[in-house]
């Protein structure tokens, strides 16, 4: 999934509207300071459209929780820089100019009834199904987004949509016709599955260690951390029932379900009590901070926890990485409470032992020597003029829904369409775990099903949708010029 966002990551843009207020309905945290935030007013120019602050920032916390999606959490700043993510957000917002140069160029616009139609349509900002202005502009507020900064952003959105959609291409019949040819292939053929479970690998000992010390240094400690702990609890906090009622209907944009529907104040309850008490316990949080860092409190416990443990947060895992031994941690929520933290130590990374890794070794050997094997016995069915032990199908077509023996339903798909994809008569299809030699006895064509006909023109379009697409770019990156006003990007 990374490898094919940064490589399409320029035509992200033209859906990325609908990630610029997506986290509307998540009530995205941290919105909208990104690194080089101070530095400039403007990152860069495309033609006559400046790519400005707000805009770049509130896109990268975008994209940045795009791939953390993605990637079930599994993504932080480190990762982030790895991969690029400044620069591929500057990507996609020059990609965006382009389209709104082009906008401005044919007169189309956005008008000001367009824009808050949109905005008064927005679930998060509404109650009882009614746009709620006090609500619209609190939840603005309470992230530090100027309504100037948010309208205009979404203005240039709902323009690059306008603009997609004049210029939308259908495919002809001719293109239509052809696809729906290739969907109509049918082949016959002769198969066998080679699986893992079906090869056996004897290790001994010397050639398990053999191995470690040809890869010693892919075995690695994890980093840890030693940390003193200390705990500020709101156990002790009270609310009544009108002050959770009152900060429930300032913060009500906050309380939505997964479809973005607001939930009522008696559902969301629960969580605005335990908001409203880390609200009320947060003073108390920064006076225990102090009174820690001058040695008027003691840790309660100290601890050594490996990089990235789950009992702290992703936020709080960043702040301790970016901090020196001897260092404070300032209050973060942690299970319904503040946790402020003192680093005592980084324990760095070493190389393992071989009793240490010897199990991690001995498994990923294993693997190694069962691949080299699997191709074996792959290649010897391949060159074999023999289909005698190969499964024989029925016919199938690269839409065929039908699973094949020895593979799942799953595992069928990826090999009909790796098959489909394959120009030699006969050969080797790699699957996630296994291999699949396949031999093609017999092929036809079959009239078209006119049952596939919308799937047909739908795979059409969207074909000709992207091959559009990536011309209309080339074209726009030659007429417009891009600077830079900042480095690193």
């Amino acid at each position: 999934m990374i490898t094919w966002m940064q490589k399409h990551n320029k035509y992200l843009v033209i859906t990325i509207w609908v990630a610029t207020i997506a986290f509307i309905g998540a009530g995205a945290v941290g919105w909208g300071r990104g690194k080089y935030g101070s530095k400039a007013t403007s990152y860069g120019r495309v033609g006559n459209i400046d790519i400005g602050r707000y805009k770049f920032n509130s896109t990268y916390r975008n994209l940045y929780n795009q791939y953390s999606e993605k990637l079930g959490g599994k993504f932080d700043d480190a990762k982030a820089k790895e991969l690029g993510l400044y620069k591929q957000t500057f990507d996609i917002l020059v990609s965006q100019a382009q389209l709104l140069n082009m906008a401005k160029e044919y007169g189309i616009i956005v008008s000001d009834k367009e824009l808050s139609k949109y905005i008064a349509s927005i679930q998060a900002f509404q109650e009882n199904g009614v746009f709620k202005d006090t609500i619209y502009k609190s939840y603005l507020k309470s992230r530090s987004i100027k309504p100037k900064d948010f309208e205009s952003s979404l203005r240039d959105d709902l323009t690059v949509q306008k603009l997609m959609k004049i210029i939308e291409t259908k495919s002809t019949p001719f293109e239509t016709n052809a696809i729906a040819t290739a969907l109509n292939i049918s082949d016959k053929i002769a198969y066998k599955v080679v699986k893992p479970s079906e090869i056996k690998v004897d290790l001994d000992e010397q050639e398990i260690k053999k191995y470690w010390e040809q890869t010693k240094n892919n075995y690695l400690t994890s980093k840890k951390y030693k940390v003193e702990m200390l705990w500020t609890d709101t156990v002790e906090i009270k609310p009544t029932e009108k002050e959770l009622k009152d900060f429930y209907d300032q913060n009500s944009f906050n309380y939505v379900s997964a479809d973005g529907k607001q939930f009522d104040f008696e559902h969301a309850k629960e969580l605005v009590k335990e908001d409203y008490k880390l609200k009320k316990a947060k003073k108390q949080a920064l006076r225990d901070y102090v009174a820690f860092k001058k040695g008027k409190k003691q840790s309660e416990k100290s601890i050594v926890v490996n990089d990235g443990d789950k009992q702290f947060s992703k936020e709080l895992w960043q702040r301790i990485r970016e901090a020196k031994e001897g260092d404070y941690i300032k209050p973060k929520v942690v299970d319904s409470k503040y946790l402020t933290l003192k680093l005592d130590q980084v324990i760095e990374p070493k190389v393992m032992s071989f009793d240490e890794a010897k199990d991690a070794v001995k498994k990923e050997l294993n693997v190694q020597k069962k691949k080299e094997k699997m191709s074996s016995v792959a290649n010897d069915i391949l060159k074999s003029n023999s289909n005698n032990d190969m499964r024989k199908s029925d016919w199938i077509k690269i839409n065929s829904a039908k699973k094949l023996t020895d593979l799942s339903q799953q595992e069928s798909l990826q090999f009909l369409q790796k098959l489909f994809k394959a120009s030699a008569k006969d050969g080797i299809i790699a699957l996630s775990d296994n291999l699949v030699v396949y031999k093609i006895v017999d092929q036809k064509l079959n009239d078209v099903d006119s049952n596939l006909s919308k799937v047909v023109e739908n795979d059409a379009n969207r074909i000709k949708k992207s091959v559009f697409e990536s011309n209309l770019f080339k074209v726009l990156g030659k007429k417009y010029q891009i600077q830079k006003f900042v480095k690193g990007i």
